[in-house]
């Protein structure tokens, strides 16, 4: 399919903890260009992963319009979001959401098969996306089998598998060192720029947002502004590599803080609980283990 324009308009997100209600975005508005690559930044909190999931049709405003291509996202119906999140989007999380018991080519190959495509051309494409992200010659390793920069690289030809339109990325970089990055960006680019995708990416990293061609920084639930890649590099004064993980860490440190709070104070089921303390834990591994090949001890 051919990239989508988005339009998004005085968008609301509330919810509700308790008896208090918190409001994650508040009368955001964005426009992005028909094939634009954009980068969303701003600090833990402000939004940024609350607007990409209502973009993919994950969650729902609470009030505004969010308008992708010819499609009106705000007023669909549940059976139409089913559509919308198979044919119209790709998504690529920090987490990947790749199958461990399936190889490179059958994580890629899945979406295809929930879109009822036939085998002949399940496959052809398969290895068509997987020769675009340079990962041919590993179709047949799972995922415990490859690198990190070549997981993501797989969820990329995954989220490319249904040919949507509209690519979202969310922190795609997250939990990989610089060179893998760095590569997993080049990729992003590659799909944007070849294949002509429309592509939003939320990222903390300033290297990778400078890749897009357009800048967008949320604070406090609203677009507080658009900058270009010369000005985010002028504008904010570089952070290592090292020093990234150490946020990232110590944000982490904080969620989990948060989580265990809003668990004592009855805002969590135990399941619930349960669920985002073993995908923050295994985050933080990630991380840990990262900071030990920095040479980080302790």
């Amino acid at each position: 399919m051919t990239a989508v324009p988005i339009i998004v308009d005085s968008l609301v997100k509330a919810y509700k903890l308790g008896s208090v209600e918190v409001q994650a975005l508040r009368g955001l508005s964005i426009k992005v260009e028909t094939g634009g690559m954009v980068s969303i930044i701003g600090p833990s909190g402000s939004g940024k992963t609350t607007l990409l999931n209502i973009l993919g049709g994950l969650d729902r405003a609470t009030a505004g319009t969010v308008r992708v291509g010819d499609t009106v996202l705000t007023d669909l119906e549940p059976v139409e979001l089913v559509y919308y999140r198979r044919e119209v989007v790709g998504h690529i999380f920090q987490t990947l959401n790749l199958i461990p018991t399936l190889t490179a080519a059958e994580n890629v190959e899945l979406p295809m098969m929930a879109a009822g495509t036939s085998r002949g051309t399940r496959s052809a494409r398969t290895k068509e996306l997987l020769n675009v992200v340079g990962l041919l010659d590993r179709q047949d390793h799972k995922p415990d089998e490859l690198s990190g920069g070549e997981q993501q690289r797989v969820a990329i030809a995954a989220a490319l598998a249904n040919d949507p339109p509209l690519l979202l990325a969310d922190e795609p970089t997250g939990e990989l060192d610089s060179v893998n990055a760095k590569m997993v960006t080049d990729f992003l680019v590659k799909v944007n720029r070849e294949l002509g995708k429309t592509v939003i990416m939320v990222t903390h990293d300033q290297n990778v947002a400078r890749a897009a061609d357009n800048i967008m920084r949320i604070e406090d639930g609203t677009i507080k502004s658009s900058l270009t890649p010369s000005q985010i590099a002028s504008q904010d004064t570089p952070t290592s590599y090292l020093d990234q993980l150490r946020r990232r860490m110590s944000e982490l440190e904080n969620q989990l803080k948060q989580l265990d709070d809003d668990f004592r104070n009855g805002k969590l089921s135990g399941d619930d609980y349960a669920d985002h303390r073993i995908r923050l834990r295994q985050i933080r591994a990630g991380l840990q283990d990262e900071l030990q090949r920095q040479g980080v001890v302790g």
